[in-house]
């Protein structure tokens, strides 16, 4: 209930465009000794996941969705600053996202609770050309790329770039990991499009990159309208499918 209350005050200062208020929030859990990585997952990405639900549902209005998203995205880089920083993994790791606010918002915190867990990473964001990612990406010899807070307009491109990426062949150990965004309302997409590995929300994509390092689709999984495989226990997407994605 505490947790709760907390979203809900956080949620009101944000779109009220409050910045006092929405620090009292953060401040009070960073008095509590409350961890960065917890802040970031517990409370900024619950709160930014309600808030796009409500204003994709036209429940909100544009200028409290500016207030909330800037807003928070400066907290998100204070809050950068804080995270514990784990060992190296020595692994590279590249993360882009769809152009829009909000899902650079939560990218961003991918990246940033993906560098805390000792992976050397790369934040691209949205709006790049799918020649441009393929190059970096062979460019530094990625081991990961990250897709996530993906639309359903950059979902063609999404599987346009990974389906290029299987056929040039220039990062044969390359791992593709998607999650938030559209992937978490059209059930089954990240497998259809490729995808190695799926997570709904940044703390489940940490802990399945960590737990699955070596899983790649295999070609035939990779294909399009195949029947698909059972989804794996706590990588379930929401079963609502949102047609401009098919």
């Amino acid at each position: 209930m505490q947790r709760e209350v907390l979203i809900e005050r956080y949620f009101t200062a944000l779109i009220s465009g409050s910045r006092p208020d929405a620090r009292a929030v953060v401040d009070e859990l960073v008095e509590a000794d409350c961890p960065a990585d917890k802040i970031l997952t517990r409370l900024m990405w619950p709160t930014l996941n309600h808030i796009q639900k409500l204003y994709r549902a036209d429940q909100m209005n544009e200028l409290a969705h500016h207030y909330a998203t800037r807003l928070m995205r400066m907290q998100a880089d204070q809050m950068q600053m804080r995270l514990e920083q784990k060992a190296r993994r020595n692994e590279r790791v590249l993360v882009v996202c769809g152009p829009e606010e909000p899902e650079e918002l939560s990218a961003q915190m991918v990246a940033d609770l993906l560098e805390a867990d000792g992976y050397d990473t790369f934040f691209l964001g949205g709006g790049v050309a799918n020649d441009e990612i393929a190059n970096q990406l062979a460019e530094m010899n990625a081991d990961k790329l990250v897709v996530f807070g993906a639309t359903a307009s950059t979902v063609p491109f999404t599987r346009l770039l990974i389906d290029r990426l299987h056929d040039i062949g220039a990062c044969p150990k390359l791992q593709i990991i998607v999650g938030g965004g559209i992937f978490n309302r059209a059930d089954g997409l990240a497998e259809e499009i490729g995808a190695d590995l799926w997570a709904t929300d940044p703390e489940e994509l940490i802990e399945v990159m960590g737990e699955e390092p070596e899983r790649r689709m295999t070609p035939d999984q990779r294909t399009v309208g195949r029947r698909r495989r059972p989804r794996p226990k706590g990588k379930s997407a929401d079963k609502q499918a949102e047609a401009t994605a098919a």
